[in-house]
C-alpha cells in the first residue's frame, strides 16, 4: 500500500526530569530530509534521533521538534551550602551596616538568595536519553500510521481517474473501425475527385499507408497496460513507490500526447485532451505519495 509523506504525531512521556514531548509534521520531499530541534542539553543524541526516523520514514521533509517541560517533574534535592563563601558575605554586609545609620538586621534568607551560596545539584541529562530515544520511536510509528492513511485516501482518488481513464480508452477503441472508414472514404473521395482513372489496387494501398499512420490502437494498448502497472505499483507499497508512479505518469502523458498528434476526428481529440487532465490530476497527487 502506498504512503503518503504528508502526516503529524506527538508523543510524551513523563520523567523526573519533567515531560518530554516529541513533534513531527512531515510533507512531501524528493528524499528524505530530517530537521531537528532539540534542547542544547539533548543536542547529543541528534544523530541517533536521525537514525530512528530514517528507520519508519522513507520519503519527505521531517520536522521534529523535542522539548523538556519541567512543570511537575519531581523536586531536585537541596543544593549543598558553600559556608565559606555565606560567611564572607555576611562579613562585608556586617561592615556595611555598621558604616549605615538604623541598618536592618542582616536577614540569613537574603544571603541564601545570593547566587552561589546554594550550589543546586548539576541535572543530569544524559540520563533521559534513551527514553527520549524510546518516545521518538513511538512518534514515528503514529506519523507512519497517520501517512499510511492519508496514503490510502489518495489511492481511492487514484484508482477513480485509472478507472476514467479506462472508460475513455475503451470509448476511442470503439470509434477506431468507424474513424478509419471515415478516413477510407474521405481519402477515396479526394482521389476521385482528382484522378479519371486510378489502378484500385494502389489506391487501396495508399489508404491503408494512411489508416495506418493514424491508427491509435498501438496507443490504447500502451495506456491500458500502465494502467495496469500503475495499479500493481499502488498495491506492493515497493519503496520508493512514488518514483516509480511519477515515471509511469510521464509514459502516460507520451501516450496521450501521441494519440491527440495522431487524432483524426474532433471526437478523438476530446477524449485525448480529457486523458491528459486526468493524467495531470494524477501526477499532482502522485508528487504527495512516499
Amino acid at each position: 500500500m502506498i504512503r503518503s509523506m504528508t502526516g503529524f504525531a506527538r508523543s510524551d512521556t513523563q520523567s523526573p526530569g519533567g515531560r518530554l514531548l516529541w513533534e513531527l509534521r512531515s510533507v512531501n520531499h524528493r528524499y528524505l530530509e530530517v530537521q531537528l530541534r532539540l534542547p542544547e542539553a539533548f543536542r547529543a543524541i541528534e544523530a541517533e534521533a536521525r537514525q530512528v526516523i530514517a528507520a519508519g520514514i522513507r520519503r519527505g521533509k521531517v520536522d521534529a521538534t523535542l522539548s523538556l517541560r519541567t512543570e511537575g517533574a519531581a523536586r531536585p534535592a537541596q543544593g549543598a551550602l558553600n559556608l565559606g563563601f555565606a560567611q564572607e558575605l555576611l562579613g562585608h554586609a556586617g561592615a556595611l551596616a555598621g558604616k549605615i545609620a538604623n541598618a536592618a538586621p542582616i536577614n540569613p534568607v537574603d544571603i541564601l538568595r545570593w547566587p552561589g551560596v546554594l550550589q543546586e545539584p548539576e541535572t543530569r541529562h544524559e540520563t533521559l536519553f534513551p527514553l527520549a530515544l524510546e518516545t521518538l520511536g513511538r512518534a514515528v510509528g503514529e506519523i507512519g500510521e497517520s501517512r499510511e492513511r492519508e496514503g490510502a485516501r489518495l489511492r481511492e482518488l487514484l484508482e477513480s481517474r485509472c478507472a476514467e481513464i479506462l472508460t475513455r480508452i475503451d470509448t476511442v477503441e470503439q470509434r477506431v473501425p468507424e474513424v478509419l472508414a471515415a478516413i477510407r472514404e474521405k481519402l477515396a473521395e479526394r482521389v476521385r475527385s482528382l484522378v479519371a482513372t486510378l489502378d484500385p489496387q494502389r489506391l487501396e494501398q495508399e489508404i491503408v499507408i494512411v489508416a495506418q499512420k493514424l491508427d491509435v490502437s498501438e496507443e490504447l494498448d500502451r495506456l491500458r497496460s500502465h494502467v495496469i502497472e500503475f495499479r500493481a505499483a499502488m498495491s506492493k507499497g515497493e519503496e520508493a513507490a512514488g518514483r516509480r508512479l511519477d515515471f509511469l505518469l510521464q509514459e502516460f502523458n507520451r501516450e496521450a500526447n501521441t494519440l491527440a498528434s495522431k487524432s483524426a476526428d474532433s471526437d478523438t481529440t476530446r477524449e485525448a485532451v480529457e486523458l491528459k487532465v486526468l493524467i495531470e490530476q494524477m501526477r499532482e497527487q502522485v508528487q504527495n505519495v512516499e
